[in-house]
């Protein structure tokens, strides 16, 4: 197909979604990512940046690795392994259409914490698909709220991103202190060992990478993590590994502010799935 005219990214995907497009878009940067679409709706984003659903399903422990393995080798078009997933009643539909609608727009936020690269369109790639996928536009003004609310509680989000939090042992709202924390607060507070950033810590629990800060915040002003400011020192590495076990490592979207701007033969910078496209 011919490629749309576009400012950036959101306006190329509003394009895109108008041409019922079925293919991929693919985002360098730091981290980059791919954008799936079938008929013009966002049915996945992978990015180093955040868990996929598949991640989400095998970090958590909803769908083991052997049932996994087994179910990919019994449907091996990845766009119709949630149908076989359900019917093998591995996980209800309706469960798996949240985790799966979920990842995409943790996916264009953790693509949306860095500036973006170039982009370029390519052939449809099979994967596990949210059903029937997100609309651009409201993806779009999802990234931009949550990048906003972030900045209100905290600062720039992308600041928070790199963060390594560590427990506060024995101060106010630790498990040891504060039996008000809720589970999903302890397992947090259990991850936070100053190493892992919030993007780890997503990774490790099979969370999604924004509800981890908003935890994260939140547990810092209970005192029950802390953290350094700033730049981490260089050199020490993300402890998370970016796939677990059973996923490929095919699997790897957007930030809110300016997304790329598309140059003759491909893509280009300054655009950013948070800005509203045209």
């Amino acid at each position: 197909m011919k490629t749309p005219s576009a400012r950036n990214v959101p306006a190329l995907l509003q394009a895109l979604h108008q041409e019922g497009y079925t293919g991929t878009v693919r985002v360098s940067g730091s981290p980059g990512g791919t954008i799936h679409l079938r008929d013009g709706l966002v049915g996945a984003i992978e990015t180093p940046g955040a868990p996929t659903a598949t991640s989400a399903l095998l970090a958590s422990g909803r769908i083991d690795d052997d049932a996994w393995l087994a179910a990919c080798a019994a449907e091996p078009d990845a766009d119709r392994l949630g149908l076989h997933l359900a019917a093998a009643d591995l996980i209800g539909a309706v469960e798996l259409e949240i985790v799966c609608t979920a990842a995409v727009f943790d996916g264009a936020f953790a693509m949306a914490l860095s500036p973006p690269g170039a982009w370029e369109l390519t052939e449809r790639q099979p994967t596990l698909l949210a059903r029937p996928g997100v609309e651009p536009r409201p993806l779009a003004e999802e990234t931009t709220r949550r990048m906003a609310l972030l900045s209100r509680l905290w600062g720039p989000a992308g600041e928070l991103a790199r963060v390594r939090p560590e427990p506060v042992t024995g101060g106010p709202g630790t498990p040891e202190f504060d039996g008000r924390l809720t589970r999903r607060h302890r397992d947090l507070v259990e991850s936070a060992n100053g190493r892992r950033t919030p993007r780890d810590i997503a990774f490790s629990r099979g969370r999604g990478l924004y509800a981890v800060m908003l935890d994260l915040i939140r547990l810092e002003a209970l005192q029950a993590v802390r953290w350094e400011t700033g730049t981490p020192p260089a050199g020490r590495p993300s402890t998370a590994p970016r796939f677990p076990q059973g996923q490929s490592a095919s699997e790897p979207l957007p930030r809110a502010g300016p997304l790329p701007r598309r140059r003759p033969g491909g893509g280009s910078p300054h655009g950013d799935l948070g800005a509203k496209g045209g």
